[in-house]
């Protein structure tokens, strides 16, 4: 990959965790170590439950449960922890019903119209056949084509570091779609990949790559979220990648950031996936061009699922800690309701079931390959009471990865009670793969 640069501006098999209030030990920085906060045990109730039936030899589409979005999963923690998460719960459960009704509303009329379903019909045979090769390569082509890097100065409330720089990268996107016949390429504003990227003076260093989550794509939203200024102060680079149909690459008509992800039909979701990691792959070969030599990815929410489909794919990555992710994507739709009474209401009048909806998009699913890393440079973060991205979602990657370092945290999927102890735990764990 050749670039033209453009300046315009310059865990164990019970998944317990035990926190205590001891100053947890930080890397060589004037910063004060992280705290955590009250004691906090974690266990899973049951590590090893059978999501599969007892199916497990049939791909993963056709072995897993048809009731897996109704399978609830169960933790034991102390008393003060179930105190603590009670308030969550309620919240998350109302950001979900929100999530469901804007699904709703606005994504899944669309996506299941009946000219889409025409569509998706015609379409869906390609990428059901990808899925059964078991060969990534047939749907994440790898990018050749030289690009164009356009740097500009991000803007100073985003992140001013006083010792380095931040700016934004940009490119226009060579990516072609996996089915040619698609209409994906319609959409112009989506053809600009983008990220910000923080750098220190001096020599490149190691970089931490970010992908935001489902309608969250904001910069300054996710420096907080996901404490990255402290990974920054670490002495680590970042990037932060937007993903397509959010931010700045989302249509003009669209009802909010990501809208287009799914209101397009499957075969869209499809390509927004493929379209996703094609246009990573191009930053992480600037990363390369300009000297880098460690990056690895994290990633929250579907953001979480795209690390999870990078660790199938690029063997180039450091890590891959993908951070309540959500893995059956059609498993997960079944529980927002509202969207998810659509939804079944759209199998029942046409006569599909969730193996065959799961079989449509498992091309992507990181369920279908191997990774392409080893196990001890994959780590899982996932909260005890999420109901956007439940438990199951992690504890299916987690057994599809071959059981690696899993972190539980008490709390849901934006609220992450304790997230200081399982931030310096993803820091012992990039210090023990020497990153």
């Amino acid at each position: 990959m050749n670039f033209k640069l453009s300046n315009s501006r310059i865990s164990n098999e019970a998944s317990t965790v035990l926190c205590t209030q001891e100053d947890l030990p930080t890397d060589n920085t004037d910063k004060p170590p992280i705290k955590a906060s009250s004691p906090v045990i974690i266990q899973d109730c049951a590590p090893h439950y059978d999501y599969f039936n007892g199916q497990s030899a049939k791909p993963w589409w056709n072995g897993l449960d048809h009731e897996f979005y109704n399978v609830t999963d169960k933790f034991s923690m102390s008393s003060f922890s179930k105190i603590a998460l009670k308030s969550t719960v309620y919240a998350d459960i109302g950001l979900r019903t929100v999530g469901g009704c804007i699904l709703a509303a606005t994504a899944i009329p669309s996506m299941l119209s009946p000219l889409r379903k025409l569509t998706d019909q015609k379409h869906s045979q390609l990428y059901k056949d990808i899925a059964d090769s078991g060969n990534p390569d047939l749907f994440f082509k790898r990018p050749t084509d030289t690009v164009t890097i356009k740097k500009t100065n991000s803007r100073w409330y985003h992140f001013s570091p006083l010792d380095g720089d931040c700016t934004t990268l940009s490119f226009t996107s060579p990516y072609t779609p996996v089915n040619p016949d698609t209409n994906y390429l319609n959409h112009s504003n989506n053809h600009v990949a983008r990220a910000q990227h923080w750098r220190h003076h001096g020599k490149p260093r190691p970089t931490i790559c970010v992908i935001h989550g489902f309608m969250m794509d904001g910069y300054w939203a996710n420096m907080h979220l996901l404490k990255l200024k402290w990974f920054y102060e670490q002495g680590y680079d970042i990037l932060l990648f937007t993903l397509p149909f959010h931010g700045h690459r989302q249509g003009f008509l669209s009802a909010y950031s990501g809208h287009r992800y799914f209101s397009g039909g499957l075969c869209q979701l499809n390509e927004a996936v493929a379209h996703s990691v094609y246009d990573f792959r191009i930053f992480l070969d600037y990363l390369d061009s300009i000297g880098v030599e460690q990056y690895g990815v994290t990633g929250i929410s579907l953001g979480g699922y795209t690390t999870a489909v990078l660790a199938n794919v690029e063997d180039r990555l450091a890590f891959a800690i993908p951070n309540v992710p959500a893995i059956s994507i059609i498993d997960l739709l079944l529980e927002w309701a509202p969207a998810s009474w659509l939804i079944k209401a759209f199998m029942n009048l046409n006569k599909l079931d969730v193996y065959e909806l799961r079989h449509r998009v498992a091309a992507h699913s990181p369920l279908t390959y191997k990774p392409k890393i080893d196990k001890d440079r994959l780590m899982i973060i996932a909260g005890t009471t999420d109901h956007l991205a439940p438990p199951k979602h992690a504890k299916l990657l987690w057994k599809h990865w071959g059981e690696c370092d899993i972190e539980w945290f008490p709390g849901n999927h934006l609220i992450h009670l304790n997230q200081k102890v399982y931030l310096q735990k993803m820091l012992d764990f990039m210090k023990k793969i020497d990153f």
